[in-house]
């Protein structure tokens, strides 16, 4: 048990130290020669080799990605739009005030960035989830402006899902550019793309060491790391529930991990053979293959409670919880991304569709991160306001605390208001 701990912390070590030199190179160019520092990287690492090649979608672009896609998968997105903009409109926090008797008013004030730059990788297959994912937050949380990036096809085009997606979820431009570059035109902003306050969404190692290296001079979402799933479960569980479950997870990455934890020694064994079973079935068996073998997981506890406190150390991005009373357990779990409870509630019904946010703390940070939702896009200001009277009477008490620091000024800033009022 021990051993399997230890190798799960070691795949959340984050490091990027090999490539550190080349991505401060290509942030920095992008920083001060803006557009033309992308359109190299594009050139270099996209292979785009189009004269009048332009880092914006145009909307003559947009309009023929409509006629692109499925109605059917048209119908899905403007669907899970639903969903996931009134799950996360009910995140919503006012600002508030409150008064005491001298006179005293305290509050806090809600503000809304004024801009979010996204971040969508590329690849063989359109992340149509990850576009709504990211966009629809910052949308309910009433950002004036977001905009979007993703590496271009061989072609200089955007796969036509992405773009419906992007425009469903309320993304006002999209910007085709990918990598470490992209990031640093969010960061900087060109004279293509504008800058940004905060950016989002995943990325390959390059992105994440980017992200890493502008943070400051932007906010970002998180540090992303290596993704899991933990069930577990008690002797009455569907094992070819578990199984597809544990698969769905593995085959994102070679280094995802996917654990179950049960009381039961017949559920655990017949896990095993609905793994071997319907591993047989699918198609990116290589990635599956050693996801299970490195970091996968079946472990045998005496009691509920114990494997409760296994999950915590974990602290998974996904944790379903498959036992008779589900509810229950619930308020003893302490660190997951995301809890499903039951039979019926996969995995990827979060990923896609049922609402809440799947951008979830991953490699173990569920122990002190959160998911993604609209308070990250939104800025608090404290607000106070004094009477005189109220400021006389506490006076004496903040000249003490600034001598004590030595700030004889900040004593000051307050004595000189009660000079001649004594």
């Amino acid at each position: 048990m021990a051993e399997y701990f230890k190798i799960l912390e070691k795949r959340n070590n984050f490091d990027a130290s090999h490539i550190a030199d080349t991505v401060s190179e290509i942030v920095n160019r992008v920083k001060y020669e803006g557009d033309k520092a992308i359109l190299h990287y594009t050139k270099k690492f996209d292979k785009i080799f189009i004269d009048d090649y332009c880092l914006k979608v145009s909307e003559n672009e947009f309009e023929k990605a409509y006629t692109k896609v499925d109605e059917k998968l048209l119908s899905t997105i403007k669907k899970a739009c639903g969903n996931i903009k009134e799950y996360h409109e009910k995140q919503k926090n006012q600002s508030w005030f409150c008064s005491r008797q001298d006179g005293v008013i305290l509050g806090q004030k809600y503000t809304p960035l004024k801009s979010v730059g996204v971040y969508v990788p590329g690849g063989t297959a359109p992340l149509i989830s990850s576009v709504l994912m990211n966009v629809l937050p910052a949308k309910a949380a009433g950002v004036e402006k977001i905009i979007m990036a993703t590496p271009p096809q061989r072609d200089g085009s955007i796969n036509p899902a992405m773009l419906v997606a992007a425009r469903e979820a309320g993304a006002a431009q999209i910007y085709k550019m990918g990598g470490a570059q992209a990031i640093a035109a969010f960061a900087y902003g060109t004279d293509s793309v504008p800058r940004v306050d905060k950016i989002t969404g995943p990325g390959n190692i390059y992105v994440a060491a980017a992200k890493r290296l502008v943070y400051g001079n932007v906010d970002i979402d998180m540090f992303a790391g290596p993704s899991e799933i933990c069930v577990i479960a008690d002797g009455n569980a569907n094992a070819s529930y578990i199984a597809a479950d544990m698969l769905s997870q593995a085959e994102h990455d070679v280094i995802a991990a996917s654990v179950l934890i049960t009381v039961s020694k017949e559920l655990a064994e017949k896990v095993d053979i609905e793994l071997e079973e319907q591993f047989n079935k699918l198609k990116r068996k290589e990635i599956i293959k050693k996801s299970l073998d490195n970091y996968g997981a079946i472990i045998l506890v005496n009691s509920i409670k114990e494997a409760v406190e296994l999950s915590d150390r974990i602290a998974p991005e996904h944790l379903e919880i498959l036992v008779d009373e589900p509810f229950k357990l619930l308020g003893e779990v302490g660190n997951a991304g995301a809890v499903f409870l039951g039979p019926y509630s996969p995995e990827p019904i979060g990923d896609y569709f049922a609402g809440p946010n799947h951008v979830l703390p991953t490699g173990g940070t569920a122990r002190f991160f959160s998911p993604l939702d609209i308070t990250q896009f939104v800025k608090k200001s404290s607000v106070i306001y004094y009477t005189k009277d109220a400021l006389l009477k506490d006076v004496r008490d903040v000249e003490r605390f600034a001598l004590a620091e030595s700030l004889d000024a900040h004593a000051r800033a307050v004595t000189i208001r009660a000079e001649g009022e004594g």
